[in-house]
């Protein structure tokens, strides 16, 4: 098989593409094509969305996997690309390797998917602020530097923690965020449903940060468990003083380091019933 070349990157809520410039400058210096592909309405800058969050007050769960699917559908690979997805984009991730897409993942203090109920105290205190209205289903709500702080830059100097705001955050859908919550009280498939025992998703890590407030390591490993598909590869790890914005910050390079590396140890998994029939 050959050693993929492309790496996609998809981000979180509370943030844009820009959240990743320093893995892409990172990883197209080693020689890789890198894509970070947005929302729908997210080829605007970050300031442009604050100005005008209407794109993300209207995004629903499927309508950003449905341009997530059809942006790695478009792509012209030797092999199918890297996935990585920091926070919800870690849910994406998760539903594009399901999908059948990529080659390997790796889940970055990853919201989870359907199915995973563990919700610690600080995730419920980090996500307060937009669940605690339902009016906020149909609205863009943004965090204040405070609400920031806890859940993104808790570890960070006040000045790193101003820096990243200023630079990074943007108001985060209602809709998707409130719907995630009721998922696992809502009879049938919601949007953010895997197939856990699925033989043919290819290798996931899931990579934590263990202070973490909005996505502890428990909300990850929980995740990490539920995946059963016979010869599939589902790992975790955990790194120890980091927040949820471990794509920034200090010592973000390790991270980055590491996670490409399990992704190309792993790239040339293949389905068990396939390594059977060859």
């Amino acid at each position: 098989m050959t050693t993929p070349d492309t790496i996609v990157l998809i981000h979180g809520f509370w943030v844009t593409p820009r959240s990743w410039e320093g893995w892409k400058a990172h990883y197209e210096a080693k020689g890789y094509t890198v894509h970070t592909p947005g929302y729908p309405g997210f080829e605007v800058e970050v300031e442009a969305l604050r100005a005008d969050p209407t794109p993300i007050a209207d995004l629903t769960t499927d309508a950003i996997a449905s341009h997530l699917d059809a942006f790695l559908s478009s792509l012209d690979t030797p092999t199918p690309p890297i996935l990585m997805g920091h926070s919800a984009g870690g849910t994406f991730l998760q539903l594009m390797l399901d999908r059948g897409h990529g080659s390997a993942g790796v889940a970055l203090n990853s919201a989870p998917v359907e199915g995973v109920k563990t919700t610690p105290w600080s995730q419920l205190k980090s996500v307060f602020p937009v669940v605690k209205n339902p009016a906020n289903h149909h609205r863009a709500v943004g965090l204040s530097f405070e609400e920031w702080t806890y859940a993104f830059t808790n570890t960070y100097t006040e000045e790193e923690s101003r820096h990243f705001y200023d630079r990074y955050h943007i108001p985060a859908s209602g809709r998707v965020l409130i719907d995630s919550v009721l998922a696992n009280v809502q009879p049938g498939h919601q949007d953010a449903w895997v197939d856990f025992s699925n033989p043919n998703r290819v290798p996931l890590l899931f990579l934590s940060g263990s202070e973490d407030h909005i996505m502890p390591p428990s909300v990850q490993s929980s995740n990490a468990k539920h995946y059963r598909g016979v010869g599939t590869v589902t790992e975790h790890e955990t790194y120890e003083g980091r927040p949820h914005l471990m794509v920034a910050g200090p010592g973000w390079e390790e991270v980055a380091d590491r996670a490409l590396d399990w992704a190309l140890a792993h790239a040339a998994w293949a389905p068990a019933q396939s390594s059977a029939a060859s």
